[in-house]
């Protein structure tokens, strides 16, 4: 559950990822640090909630990049160290799947920043857990969930000032729009589940398996 600190009237943002440089989280907050520059009216109504599940700690790569990402929520917090609330909530532990559901519930914005990802399945827990229809899901177009969820913010994590713009828009955003939005995209994820998906990956691998055999044959033909 989201911190009590945080009051009702505060806009909410989440993160869910492995603390994982493929997961754009340095990104992420470069582009809360940008948007509390370029619109300074949300210093103090608006928390990123970040939680970063450890990984691979023993490996040297993951552990500096861990201590990149504390060191870069800690400075742009430091900048705004008056403000009511912090920009940046980093909860770097592990948290059961009943909680964070109820992080994506209490949320109004989730930011998937991911620089490759193959699907992104929090895009999708998202949109699964707002049965309320509202919220808005900012996207990375590197998550491969960006061509099934055209109606979340698309966006280039490597550009912090669209990135920034599209925070903007999210927590403005007004009500029916959200609604719009996010009815259409609760319909595609309870089509697209996961028997969809794995039915397709099956029929997948049987007409590779065809084509293999097909192939075969014709290779075995004389000239």
């Amino acid at each position: 559950m989201l911190d009590r600190k945080l009051e009702i009237s505060t806009a909410k943002a989440v993160g869910i990822d492995r603390l994982d440089y493929t997961k754009g989280i340095l990104e992420r907050f470069n582009a809360v640090g940008r948007l509390l520059e370029l619109h300074p009216e949300w210093v103090g109504r608006f928390t990123f909630v970040q939680i970063a599940a450890p990984t691979r700690g023993t490996i040297d790569d993951y552990r500096d990049y861990a201590q990149h990402v504390h060191a870069l929520a800690n400075e742009i917090n430091a900048r705004h160290a008056a403000a009511a609330h912090p920009p940046i909530m980093l909860l770097a532990e592990h948290h059961e799947p009943d909680a964070v559901y109820e992080y994506h519930r209490a949320a109004d914005v989730c930011f998937v920043s991911s620089l490759h990802d193959g699907m992104n399945l929090v895009a999708k827990e998202f949109v699964a857990a707002h049965d309320d229809d509202r919220g808005v899901l900012i996207l990375s177009q590197f998550a491969g969930a960006s061509r099934e969820l055209p109606e979340a913010l698309i966006v280039n994590p490597y550009d912090a000032d669209q990135c920034a713009a599209a925070l903007d828009v999210a927590l403005a955003m007004p009500v029916d729009e959200q609604r719009d939005r996010m009815r259409l995209m609760r319909n595609l994820v309870r089509e697209f589940n996961v028997y969809r998906w794995a039915g397709r990956m099956l029929l997948d691998a049987a007409a590779m398996r065809q084509r293999k055999r097909f192939r075969a044959r014709v290779d075995t033909q004389p000239a």
